[in-house]
């Protein structure tokens, strides 16, 4: 038997956030335990905390989606943190806690919140013409809707589209079967407690269609968009088209040795437990 918790991710309302599976000491699971674990718990992320390969690493991480092995992604680590602190987990440092997974070292920093620090892109730049035109047509838009839009692809694969406003993002009825990419699209706010909208989307098949607050996508966005679109500093809502509350805190620190975005939430275990692998 393994300790099991599930957390839910980004929001300080109950059970409005992002739920999360973690598997502690999870070393000696296999691959395919793993996998079909993820597809069972059907949540966006289940992850398998397992002893560092790296020194400089408190744990390692293994991210898998219903159909899918991920190399990064924000809400599982924000997750998995919280459950690795809850179950006496001890990092290295007082005030950080370094995840080594796919993408490599994510720095977490502890404080109100947990945050990661937004790890580099793997792709970015303008997207091609004909990427947005097939996209913004699963989407219902026209490219004359889409203010910009660049990779902002940290592991996912997200494609960003910005667009006028918030409402215009709330409004949106994507055709998942006829979407063949992850995209993510924010609008700004004109006001109010949060600074703008964001919601995730991946194609039919994927194992989930929409995400309901996305670490990763918010991560990529506020590299694109923090300090010029958007505020150097601010509150993202997402989710609210599927009856969640999830506010992802956006930080640009230039105060670090380098620009750092940090992308911080909420986070609480709803379920503990104990789990078995045959």
């Amino acid at each position: 038997m393994r300790d099991f918790r599930q957390v839910d991710v980004f929001s300080s309302d109950a059970l409005r956030g992002n739920p999360g599976a973690v598997v502690h000491d999870a070393d000696g699971i296999t691959d395919d335990q793993m996998r079909a674990f993820a597809r069972w718990t059907n949540l966006s992320e289940t992850t398998f905390l397992l002893t560092p390969t790296d020194p400089e690493a408190d744990y390692r991480l293994r991210i898998f989606t219903p159909g899918s092995e991920l190399p990064f992604a924000g809400h599982p680590t924000i997750g998995s943190a919280h459950a690795w602190l809850e179950a006496g987990g001890q990092p290295a440092s007082a005030d950080r806690i370094v995840q080594e997974c796919g993408a490599g070292l994510v720095h977490v920093r502890r404080g109100e919140r947990l945050a990661f620090a937004a790890p580099p892109l793997t792709r970015s730049g303008p997207v091609d013409p004909g990427d947005l035109e097939a996209v913004v047509g699963a989407l219902g838009l026209t490219v004359d809707d889409v203010v910009d839009a660049a990779w902002v692809d940290n592991g996912p694969g997200w494609m960003g589209l910005l667009l006028r406003d918030a409402e215009q993002v709330l409004a949106l009825r994507p055709d998942f079967s006829s979407l063949h990419e992850d995209v993510g699209v924010v609008g700004p706010w004109s006001g109010g407690d949060t600074a703008c909208e964001v919601r995730a989307f991946c194609p039919a098949g994927s194992g989930i269609t929409e995400d309901p607050v996305t670490g990763s996508l918010n991560a990529g966005l506020a590299m694109w968009l923090a300090g010029t679109v958007l505020p150097a500093s601010y509150v993202a809502a997402q989710g609210t088209a599927i009856g969640r509350a999830g506010r992802v805190h956006v930080e640009r620190s230039p105060d670090d040795e380098v620009d750092t975005i940090w992308v911080g939430g909420d986070a609480s275990t709803v379920i503990h437990g104990e789990v078995s692998f045959p």
